[in-house]
């Protein structure tokens, strides 16, 4: 839990939307994890495991008919990225790239959740081509269109952000 709790956690609200959601699947996965640990096949990375559990009982919360629908504004899903970096960085630098940080995950977040997924796996938790389709239960070809699809349609929502703000 130490080690993958944040990931489990980071990937779980990205598929949810909803903190508490995000905490009750967390909770539930490691009790899994300790459950069924026995059948650990060694087969992939416990990281690559942790994380198709998550999707699993993501997708199980998102299916149930509790499940709202909302993204909350101005957040930022994974605080940790580039916190390393920016700490060289002059305030305004660090503003200004937590803002863009803030903006493209906004974009991210109102993907379909089949290219959701693979944007987050590939720049949040930086897996493999066969590793995500691993985690996705897909092949690694489907996992290359779904990115690269996810790119476009990110590039999409870039261009129509940027045309509706020159507009106003």
């Amino acid at each position: 839990m130490t080690a993958y709790g944040k990931d489990v956690w980071n990937y779980a609200y990205s598929i949810t939307h909803k903190r508490d959601q995000a905490d009750d699947i967390t909770q539930e996965v490691f009790l899994k994890v300790f459950r069924n640990l026995y059948s650990f096949r060694c087969e992939s990375s416990v990281k690559t495991w942790l994380l198709a559990i998550t999707r699993n009982m993501s997708l199980d919360y998102r299916r149930s008919a509790f499940l709202r629908k909302v993204v909350p504004i101005g957040f930022s899903p994974f605080e940790s990225a580039g916190a390393s970096a920016a700490a060289s960085a002059s305030a305004e630098e660090e503003a200004l790239g937590k803002m863009a940080l803030s903006d493209t995950w906004r974009l991210v977040l109102q993907l379909p959740v089949k290219y959701r997924e693979v944007l987050v796996l590939f720049a949040h938790y930086q897996l493999s081509m066969k590793e995500m389709a691993e985690v996705l239960g897909v092949s690694e070809g489907t996992v290359k269109s779904r990115l690269f699809h996810a790119r476009n349609k990110i590039s999409k929502l870039k261009e129509k952000k940027t045309l509706g703000s020159e507009g106003q």
